[in-house]
């Protein structure tokens, strides 16, 4: 396991380079009465608040929870200058502190699920949506593929790092499935769509700085030096700028759990 995961460390870069869930993903939900105006979301793990403000920017009333104060910070400057206001709050998804049960009417957890504690986190989830709510789980992930830049990433990540052991994905989750319907989720439903994102060299060196097998976990001077050798390989191999990086969005819903009073 990676020892002391502290996203705080690398506030400035994940602001910065994690642009987050393309928009693209609340078209996706809309048919899954996700994302619509007025409706009460709450987005756990919300990190800089990128899945929390696409939805505010729909006209849904948004609350967001992180255990990191650092990149709450940064996710209340990136809502300033989107024009959006979103209630964050610094807190465990597992136990969020908020007292009034039965208030939302989705609870969202973006690129986060692999942190939590499904059991508990489920139940928690289960006690602040509504009667027929709803919950989601999405990602947004890069995708090794052989040989190309992504797989060769990994490799330098895990030469710097070897305790790292989130490489090698293919941005679908189907054991989620499994944690949802255990705690009694229902109607259980998923997409998956395949896209390229567009990096510049320095843009896709701070998004993967921003990971949490780099500066979310190695020393200032490693960090330094999986860097420099990240750019030397940039640019012997991967020369062409901007970088063009395969991505999968992928997305799991659920309904909230049917329970006699």
């Amino acid at each position: 396991m990676l020892a002391e995961i502290n996203f705080g460390k690398t506030a400035q870069d994940y602001a910065t380079h994690r642009a987050g869930f393309p928009p693209v993903l609340m078209d996706r939900l809309r048919p899954f009465n996700i994302g619509i105006a007025n409706q009460t979301i709450l987005d756990i793990g919300t990190g800089t608040g990128t899945l929390a403000r696409l939805f505010a920017l729909q006209g849904c009333r948004v609350s967001a929870i992180d255990p990191a104060p650092e990149l709450l910070d940064q996710a209340r400057l990136l809502d300033q200058e989107a024009g959006v206001t979103i209630d964050y709050t610094v807190g465990q998804s597992e136990c969020t502190g908020l007292r009034e049960n039965k208030q939302f009417d989705v609870v969202a957890a973006g690129q986060c699920w692999h942190w939590f504690d499904a059991g508990r986190a489920c139940r928690e989830i289960e006690r602040l949506l509504k009667p027929g709510g709803k919950i989601l789980i999405t990602h947004f992930d890069w995708l090794p593929l052989d040989g190309n830049l992504v797989a060769k990433t990994e490799e330098l990540i895990l030469q710097h790092n070897p305790a790292w052991h989130m490489g090698g994905g293919s941005g679908v989750y189907p054991q989620w499935f499994k944690d949802l319907g255990n705690a009694g989720f229902r109607n259980l439903e998923s997409f998956s769509l395949e896209m390229p994102v567009a990096y510049s060299h320095d843009a896709w060196r701070g998004r993967i700085r921003a990971s949490a097998g780099i500066s979310a976990s190695l020393a200032p001077d490693q960090v330094q030096a999986f860097d420099t050798a990240h750019q030397e390989m940039l640019e012997k191999y991967f020369p062409e700028d901007p970088l063009m990086v395969p991505h999968r969005l992928w997305a799991l819903i659920g309904e909230a759990p049917l329970r006699s009073a």
